[in-house]
């Protein structure tokens, strides 16, 4: 078998269990059954395992899907060997990696039981992917072993261990980013890269200085890239209509845009190209005689069109800052940041591109990884080369995970006691961009207490600053409103308050069912109501906590109970807080061509939580030292 990544078959279904859209390959397919023939000629001693002579039907699927969940606990499942594990689960193989990566039992006629794996599970919306690679027979065999082993645990250096057998696959890597891509059109999540640039240039000199120091910063907007190239004469009809237009996602699971995507994305069932832009773009534009790259210069996968018309690069940092403020001694504040360099390299021809990366010493980075155009020397000092050959469009350049340089840019306390079972007494003290100079400004601040078990009545408080609205399950805060920015000055905000409930009120959990349909193609779509319900594991430990604890939503990812976080949204706008930059002036281009270069940054806010200084809350030890990991050529 050819060490490329190959899909076998993908099933999608929702979370009542039903599949409702799957996609069968025979060429693959046939390469298995050949391998599978292969390797009983071969073998000696008779195969540990049952191979099914065919891919399970929809119903089967759906089935076996519904069979783990109960057995492992959850859709993801429990991961490692617990009380509730039995041999042949995958949490007997007591690995965390077969969370994502599982096995399903279906039955034959004779009812003798027949393993499914890998099969990559990814969960997005209300969706689950399922995509089963093509592996070795051998390997199927090793996972087996591995599922009646009486050991608990891979021990270091054993022999046959499940991480390592897994993360030596290609076709496993594959499978995660074909699972990835169809989440993302399935949920409307296929958007691009933003890049955002001033909206009118920089006078520079004294009127900068003048603008900055009264908090007046210059706003910036968002581009959208460019769909396709050229045609022959330069001004293109479809291409020139569609190259400053926005992606527009996929509000709901569209059939069509999957079967497209999936007929020239992974033809046969080998992924060619998942980068669903490029795809959409021939789609649209098709490919011109025009588009034929220099004799010297091979055309990259990731480039089907040559741009033509007027050249320039933007670049923009985009960083994340997420944070635990905890505002309690015994407990450490942490705050960290993941980021990106984003570019859009509206170039001629196929040139390369080469500038310093600035801060990359200084930004204390824990991880970097790079686009697969990207050319990475080894580390080195403080400014660092980086040469890249561009795609068209906006693309992901690099990804990072750093500590913040500066302080927080917003730190405080929240507390919040309840005076009675429906009536609670808050207060917030806050202190926003102490220590940030300009050109770093804020341009929006949004504080929100969620209260999702909890029906919100009315509430009693003014704030120092900012205006507060109330919804029906949360109070929000609005310190600083986008349009007044702050820029060169903290701000200090305090809000005392209460707020009143309606009486509780408690709420059945719902439970999971299965509805399957009898399709047996090798494409088919199914909908059907749920109508066989089912508790799991999960339900039932959610169940048994929620008579301790009615107020706590345990779905919730950072509720430790029901009133114990408020959680922050802001952007920056100026720099970026790790200290990672680009200068437009270093940036090179080879062959040697006048296009100008522009650099933006912006800082939001991802999970930044003010943990009630009056409740409980999750911490968890961190190592003090760490070593930073370089990957090259991980694609977004």
């Amino acid at each position: 078998m050819p060490s490329s990544c190959s899909i076998r078959a993908l099933w999608i279904l929702t979370n009542q269990d039903t599949v409702v859209y799957s996609r069968r390959f025979p060429v693959v397919e046939k390469r298995w059954r050949a391998a599978c023939e292969r390797d009983k000629c071969c073998k000696e001693d008779d195969l540990k395992y049952n191979v099914a002579p065919s891919l399970p039907t929809d119903s089967e699927i759906a089935d076996a899907f519904v069979d783990r969940k109960k057995r492992e606990g959850s859709a993801r499942g429990f991961g490692i060997r617990i009380n509730q594990s039995v041999e042949g689960s995958d949490s007997w193989v007591d690995d965390p990696i077969t969370r994502h990566i599982i096995s399903l039992c279906t039955k034959n006629e004779e009812e003798k039981n027949l393993v499914l794996w890998p099969l990559v599970l990814h969960i997005k919306g209300h969706y689950c992917i399922l995509v089963l690679p093509l592996v070795e027979p051998d390997h199927l065999k090793t996972y087996t072993r591995m599922c009646k082993r009486s050991d608990c645990g891979n021990a270091v250096g054993a022999d046959e261990s499940l991480s390592p057998l897994l993360l030596n696959l290609p076709s496993i890597t594959g499978a995660f980013m074909v699972g990835h891509m169809i989440g993302d059109i399935i949920t409307g999540d296929v958007t691009e890269p933003e890049i955002v640039i001033s909206a009118s240039p920089s006078v520079g000199g004294l009127l900068d200085s003048l603008t900055g120091s009264i908090g007046i910063s210059a706003r910036a907007k968002p581009v959208a890239a460019p769909v396709a190239g050229s045609t022959a004469s330069g001004s293109a009809t479809s291409g020139a209509m569609a190259s400053d237009a926005p992606k527009i996602g996929l509000r709901s699971l569209d059939r069509d845009a999957i079967r497209s995507f999936i007929s020239s994305a992974m033809p046969f069932g080998t992924p060619l190209d998942l980068n669903y832009t490029n795809i959409s773009a021939v789609k649209i534009n098709g490919f011109s005689s025009a588009d034929i790259p220099p004799a010297d210069q091979k055309q990259p996968a990731w480039k089907p069109y040559l741009y033509r018309g007027k050249q320039r690069i933007l670049f923009t940092i985009h960083e994340t800052v997420h944070a635990a403020m905890y505002d309690r001694d015994e407990i450490p504040d942490s705050k960290k940041i993941s980021g990106q360099v984003n570019c859009r390299a509206e170039l001629e021809g196929l040139p390369d591109v080469m500038f310093p990366l600035i801060g990359l010493d200084t930004a204390r980075v824990e991880l970097l990884s790079f686009h697969p155009c990207a050319q990475v020397p080894e580390h080195g000092n403080e400014k660092q080369s980086l040469m890249f050959s561009p795609p068209l469009g906006n693309f992901v350049l690099m990804r990072y995970q750093a500590f913040c340089g500066m302080g927080p840019p917003i730190k405080g306390f929240y507390q919040l006691s309840m005076v009675s079972e429906n009536e609670g007494a808050f207060l917030f003290k806050l202190r926003l961009m102490e220590g940030y100079r300009a050109p770093l400004s804020m341009d929006f601040c949004t504080v929100t207490m969620p209260f999702p078990r909890r029906r919100v009545l009315s509430f009693d408080g003014t704030p120092s600053i900012g205006t507060v609205s109330v919804a029906e399950h949360l109070v929000e805060w609005k310190i600083i409103t986008t349009g007044r920015g702050i820029s060169g000055k903290s701000v200090e905000a305090t809000f005392p308050g209460t707020v009143k409930f309606a009486p509780w009120q408690p709420q059945r959990l719902p439970t999971s069912g299965a509805v399957l349909g009898n399709m047996e193609d090798e494409e088919s779509d199914a909908e059907t109501e749920s109508t066989n319900n089912m508790a799991n594991v999960e339900d039932l430990l959610m169940e048994k906590m929620n008579k301790d604890l009615q107020a706590v939503d345990l779905e919730e990812p950072f509720c430790w109970q029901a009133y114990d976080y408020a959680k922050v949204s802001f952007k920056i706008m100026g720099g970026s807080l790790s200290g990672m930059s680009i200068d437009p002036k270093s940036v090179s281009i080879f062959p040697a061509v006048k296009a100008p270069v522009e650099f933006s940054t912006q800082v939001t806010s991802g999970d930044y939580i003010l943990w009630n200084t009056l409740g409980k809350c999750p911490v968890a030890a961190t190592p003090k030292h760490r070593v930073a990991k370089y990957i090259v050529g991980v694609s977004d």
